[in-house]
């Protein structure tokens, strides 16, 4: 498993099959569950309402599931796409577990493909980003189409 740091990660960097642990982890807070489950609109009380999920199994409120995988991405941002020229996809993105406040998030990225594009300065990565809570439990996983900067001769 290699741990990379953020630089100098180009796409000649990166093959298939790599998994790259990255270093930072994220403790979620209400406001990053609040204020982004309210930016986008997402008004289901399981996100809100603490009175309401004291009564339901999970005991308390859960986090809006794009927070989840929005940090999982973004955990992974500075090792895998510092050098990007282009976000082209986010695909096949599984919720696993449910997350909640003083949960903290910790990413993997898997490089599942590495190909040419169609311009001769960068290329095409794919990567699949895993999220795990602080007990090691898989929260997330999502796939990321990034098109990378080559290696400047």
């Amino acid at each position: 498993m290699n741990k990379l740091t953020g630089s100098n990660n180009y796409f000649e960097d990166f093959e298939p099959g790599m998994v790259i642990q990255h270093a930072r982890g994220k403790t979620v807070t209400a406001l990053d569950n609040v204020l982004i489950t309210n930016m986008v609109m997402n008004t289901a009380e399981g996100h809100f309402n603490e009175d309401l999920m004291a009564k339901h199994p999970f005991g308390k409120i859960v986090v809006y599931g794009g927070v989840n995988f929005s940090m999982v991405c973004g955990l992974a941002s500075q090792d895998c796409c510092e050098n990007a020229v282009a976000e082209l996809g986010l695909d096949n993105v599984k919720l696993t577990r449910p997350v909640t406040h003083g949960d903290t998030i910790y990413a993997y990225s898997e490089v599942l493909e590495k190909r040419d594009a169609d311009r001769p300065d960068a290329g095409l990565v794919i990567f699949r980003h895993y999220g795990y809570n602080q007990r090691d439990e898989l929260i997330a996983k999502v796939d990321r189409t990034i098109l990378l900067k080559r290696r400047p001769a």
